[in-house]
């Protein structure tokens, strides 16, 4: 029997996974086309999507997974039509259950010295098992890997993109509401949890804040509340109004960040940035949020909402980008689906 002091983990060999905001090769995407997750609405928000991928490919690829010709073929007319350069678009015959690469794509490692790149391929059960079937989904790493012949890892765990957030200087920022809940991994406490995020991460330390905010069905995605913007300072999402049920929530984040120290005994340099007007859509809440941006080479696109705060979020972020351009994006139809831009792409680092 193998013991666990026998496994050649990523961290051993030098790999880390990088912060967004590095250098990306491309950006990975999987076409939307479930309907289950915009009733009603999933015509509409292919707009704005193909809006997205136009601003990312202004700087790097954009790697597609579609499910056939026909879905090529409507992704590609929907890109055209905004103006997408289609040199920067590549399509895969990967089909997917559903669009969300950021927890389903691959996890790119990269040891910089080497100049080699790998890929971790977590478990992935939509969530803790909400929105069966999920099995293609769960295989695009290892797909992605094969295509490109790159090491894929199988650490045997549910882990997802949007519950992690990197400096790229050794500090991962997650929530015990998502990794810690029990539709997860309930066979692993807080320190076996940790380890896997020691060494199929390549961190060195991890900070833990409490709750996500109302409406997210992802438990607290650490991507719909801080971020990373460079390696010492976060941008964390505040309500200003103290009958909003994610005032009370934002503040404990905001003071348990206020104790954080780094690997180097800094604290964080914590930036506020506001929650958009409450957005609801037949009578259910959604987790709009600024915070989920996304870091592409050339630009950070940013979900706004029709809301009198959008501007206001979006000079803040340009202050912590001065080498990008900020963008807003409206994603008031795409955020139906509980998730925005960032839930939408997983970025594949340069080397």
């Amino acid at each position: 029997m193998t013991s666990s002091s026998d496994i050649i983990y990523p961290k051993n060999l030098g790999f880390s996974f990088p912060a967004e905001w590095e250098r990306h090769t491309a950006t990975w995407l999987s076409w939307p086309h479930k309907e289950e997750s915009w009733p009603g609405k999933i015509g509409l928000i292919y707009g704005k999507y193909a809006e997205f991928i136009r601003e990312v490919a202004t700087g790097e690829l954009v790697r597609i997974n579609v499910k056939d010709e026909q879905m090529q073929a409507f992704a590609k007319l929907q890109l055209e039509m905004v103006g997408v350069d289609m040199t920067k678009i590549e399509f895969y015959r990967f089909p997917t259950n559903d669009a969300w690469c950021r927890d389903h794509g691959p996890a790119f490692l990269v040891n910089r010295e080497k100049k080699e790149k790998v890929i971790v391929d977590w478990g992935y059960n939509a969530w803790g098992g909400k929105y069966p079937p999920f099995d293609l989904d769960d295989v695009i790493p290892t797909l992605i890997g094969e295509r490109f012949g790159l090491p894929v890892y199988n650490p045997g765990i549910v882990m997802e993109g949007g519950s992690v957030e990197f400096n790229g200087k050794g500090t991962l920022l997650t929530t015990t509401a998502c990794l810690l809940n029990q539709n997860r991994n309930p066979h692993l406490n807080q320190g076996q949890i940790e380890e896997y995020l020691y060494n199929y991460y390549g961190a060195e330390q991890i900070l833990w804040l409490g709750d996500g905010i109302i409406g997210d069905d992802t438990d607290g995605h650490i991507d719909d509340i801080t971020r990373f913007t460079n390696e010492d300072t976060v941008l964390t999402v505040v309500e200003e109004n103290k009958n909003d049920e994610n005032y009370h929530i934002l503040q404990e984040n905001l003071e348990t960040l206020k104790g954080m120290r780094l690997l180097n005994g800094r604290q964080l340099n914590i930036v506020e940035l506001p929650m958009p007007d409450p957005v609801i859509w037949e009578d259910q809440r959604l987790p709009a949020s600024y915070a989920n941006f996304y870091i592409a080479n050339s630009a950070v696109v940013v979900p706004t909402f029709r809301c009198d705060k959008d501007d206001k979020a979006l000079d803040i972020i340009q202050g912590c980008f001065p080498d990008r351009k900020v963008v807003g994006i409206d994603s008031t139809d795409i955020i139906w689906g509980l998730g925005s831009f960032h839930c939408l792409s997983q970025q594949e680092p340069e080397v």
